[in-house]
């Protein structure tokens, strides 16, 4: 039977898919009686059904090498396209995590979406999204990759408009799928490149390729940037970080697995294209200018939000940036690590504030206080979130930013300062939202908050156990480093700089008022930040007004100019019939002298022109 599943590991995304299909007559109103539920119970069962199986099957590859299982689909002169799985404990490892966490997600959605009546079609989604997801982790194709990476761009947009009755929703939606449109278009011109270049589009012939090839660098370095366009809208990165702002208008069990495993694949496939890069430098310079200024950048705007998801997702963005410096310095380990840790804490953070907003019907920070008391399991998994998520000792994220620290203490130092600027706006800011929503004078909304049902407690417990076991499971993976190969000066930076952050948003003045300062200063310090830089403003005044007058221009010559020569042209033809049709007498021999005629007149014009000519 074990050898039966690992044969078959293939079938792990398929679950999903499955589950899916599965909710199609109860979101489609085909069985109404039973009302919604069996639905999330079918989907819930094949995510279930998926995380055993993969399981089986990570225990049964455990330190085994690495397998590629190739499928060839179509073949044309040069051009191989296939599908190629890599099977490794890295990569069904990387897929265990990711159904485990969508089956936490999943638990806490029927809780929190128990009378939404759209409750099938959200699990049908939530399925949907689990098998793209679960797909690319074991892809190894770029020419899979990118199809999958289609799959879960429109599953964002469905999920992001899931309550598409309210305005903004709708305008997240679209303006979360074009602007991961804008780098699936390069990363398309990419894939297109690069099959024509190397012949075939699986990662071990790319690798191999990469070492052996001789472009040109322009060639190259174009290459390299449209192939890294793609992760960049996926993880929202500087200039396409937008859209996981403006995502957080869906569903909270959406936006759990949106900033943890979502933004994670976009950098996983990074992390699979990063062999490719070395032959475009600059490609990879861009990638560590994108991570530092998304990664400095989201941290200060992070502490200027009062809405609790967007204070969250700007943190996202903030340490997929420093993924970003981890590939583009060639230190994939770091980052790899940086994932795992961020993934498990983040979901916490985003299990605990959803808990919040869904007892309170409330996500803004200046409504919330005194819910600590009242929310013992929300309040805990907060806490256990945020210690998992900066570096304070002894739990994941400690470990993933030494690790980092260590890497780049020698050969590139000037990174140093940036983790420990990230770590410590980090703990500032989850410092800061804690005060406002747990501590404090209770509020209006917030004097009579319970804590939230079983179904969004269990799995909110079993994410701090996991949490809390996260050093354990390094340990044991061996991702931790010896104590004899610790670097003091490195975790006493880390610890300083994460209790530097906690010390900070203890003491600073929190105004529940949020009034702007009087200052002209702080008051355009203030506003820079809570607007995101007015990023938005500068896109609506450069691009979104460049591609206006573009297709106003384009209508008024669709309307003037092509619009006027067909229309010329009808009445032209209108014209000349009415003409012609005094000339029809119904007569043979007047048709006959007049054809005989036209071709004397057009015989002694060619003979003048021949003439002429000569």
């Amino acid at each position: 039977m074990i050898d039966f599943l690992t044969e078959h590991f293939w079938w792990i995304p398929f679950y999903g898919l499955v589950g899916a299909i599965s909710t199609l007559p109860w979101s489609t109103g085909i069985i109404q009686k039973t009302g919604p539920r069996p639905a999330a119970y079918f989907n819930l069962l094949m995510t279930l059904l998926a995380f055993i199986h993969g399981s089986i099957v990570y225990k049964a590859f455990w330190n085994l090498e690495p397998q590629e299982i190739i499928f060839n689909w179509l073949q044309v002169a040069d051009l191989n396209l296939s599908f190629a799985l890599n099977i490794s404990s890295v990569t069904i490892g990387a897929m265990d995590v990711i159904t485990a966490l969508s089956l936490l997600a999943q638990v806490y959605a029927l809780g929190y979406l128990e009378k939404d009546w759209a409750l099938a079609r959200f699990f049908g989604l939530m399925g949907f999204f689990e098998a793209a997801i679960s797909g690319l982790t074991i892809s190894d194709s770029l020419f899979v990759s990118y199809a999958l990476l289609e799959m879960l761009t429109l599953s964002t947009y469905l999920l992001v408009g899931f309550w598409y009755a309210q305005p903004l929703v709708v305008t997240a939606a679209r303006d979360a799928f074009l602007t991961k449109r804008v780098g699936d278009v390069l990363l398309l011109m990419g894939v297109v490149a690069i099959s024509a270049l190397a012949g075939s589009m699986n990662f071990t012939d790319l690798y191999e390729w990469a070492e052996k090839v001789e472009l040109s660098p322009i060639t190259a370095n174009l290459l390299g940037l449209a192939l890294i366009a793609g992760p960049i809208g996926k993880c929202a990165q500087f200039p396409l970080h937008l859209w996981l702002d403006e995502a957080m208008e869906g569903p909270n069990p959406a936006s759990i697995l949106r900033n943890t495993v979502v933004v994670s694949i976009g950098a996983y496939v990074l992390i699979q294209i990063q062999p490719i890069l070395v032959i475009a430098p600059i490609a990879l310079d861009v990638l560590v200018v994108i991570g530092a200024v998304t990664a400095i950048g989201a941290s200060l705007v992070a502490v200027a939000q009062i809405d609790m998801k967007r204070a969250l997702s700007h943190s996202t963005s903030a340490y997929l940036g420093l993924v970003f410096i981890a590939v583009g310095t060639q230190w994939t380990s770091f980052g790899l690590l940086l994932l795992l840790a961020h993934g498990i804490a983040k979901a916490l953070l985003f299990m605990s504030i959803g808990s919040v907003i869904l007892t309170t019907n409330s996500q803004d920070l200046t409504e919330m206080g005194g819910l600590g008391p009242r929310m013992p399991v929300t309040t805990t998994s907060f806490l256990v979130g945020t210690t998992g998520l900066v570096g304070l000792l002894p739990l994941g994220g400690f470990w993933a930013l030494q690790e980092g620290l260590d890497r780049f203490w020698v050969i590139y130092p000037w990174v140093v300062p940036i983790l420990l600027f990230v770590n410590f706006m980090s703990a500032l800011n989850l410092t800061r939202v804690f005060r406002l929503v747990f501590l404090g004078e209770p509020k209006p909304k917030t004097r009579r908050a319970p804590e939230v049902p079983w179904l969004m407690a269990v799995p909110m417990v079993s994410l701090i156990i996991v949490a809390l076991l996260t050093p354990i499971m390094m340990q044991r993976l061996s991702l931790l480093p010896d104590q004899g190969d610790l670097n003091l000066a490195i975790i006493i930076l880390l610890i300083t700089s994460g209790l530097f952050g906690v010390v900070l948003g203890s003491t600073m003045k929190l105004g529940r008022t949020w009034s702007r300062p009087i200052q002209a200063p702080f008051r355009f310090t203030q506003d820079l930040l809570a607007y995101d830089f007015y990023v938005d403003r500068f896109y609506d005044v450069t691009v979104v007004f460049a591609v206006s007058q573009l297709s106003k221009l384009n209508a008024w010559i669709d309307r003037y100019i092509v619009d006027g020569i067909v229309n010329l042209v009808g009445l032209v033809t209108i014209f000349s019939g009415q003409s012609l049709k005094y000339g029809v007498s119904g007569k043979g021999q007047s048709y006959i002298v007049t054809i005989v005629l036209g071709i004397g007149v057009l015989g002694i014009l060619v003979l003048w022109f021949i003439d002429f000519s000569f």
